[in-house]
């Protein structure tokens, strides 16, 4: 099997993070070339973030089920809005879902489920 029609992927997300390392395993283990955005290292650019949040929805990439998440503040969790989420996100990248994965044809995945990565990432030879 070879990678998705078209140029290089690029993933977004943390580097030691259990979920990318399954995302980046999976990747590899299926031949699957793309290039590593370490998020928590080179940060994130406020409109590429306004773009997948437009895309996917805020809430789709508001990482809740995370430490530094859960970590906040009740009043800073409370009555989250598009505009609260993405400043939370923006100050503490480590708050996006991972990993984000800008595709060919303009794909875009936002965690890791491996049948979703088989569907949209992968062509036969």
């Amino acid at each position: 099997m070879a990678a998705a029609e078209g140029g290089m992927i690029r993933v977004y997300g943390i580097r030691n993070c259990d979920t990318m390392k399954k995302a980046r395993a999976w990747l590899d283990g299926h031949g699957v070339a793309y290039t590593f955005h370490d998020y928590k290292v080179a940060g994130i650019d406020r409109a590429r973030l306004a773009e997948w949040a437009k895309r996917a929805g805020w809430e789709a990439l508001l990482n809740r089920a995370g430490t530094t998440f859960r970590k906040l503040p009740e009043a800073d969790k409370a009555s989250l809005s598009e505009a609260k989420a993405m400043a939370l996100m923006m100050a503490q990248p480590s708050m996006i879902k991972r990993p984000v994965i800008e595709a060919r044809g303009g794909k875009l995945l936002v965690g890791f489920r491996p049948d979703d990565y088989s569907k949209l990432l992968i062509v036969a030879k």
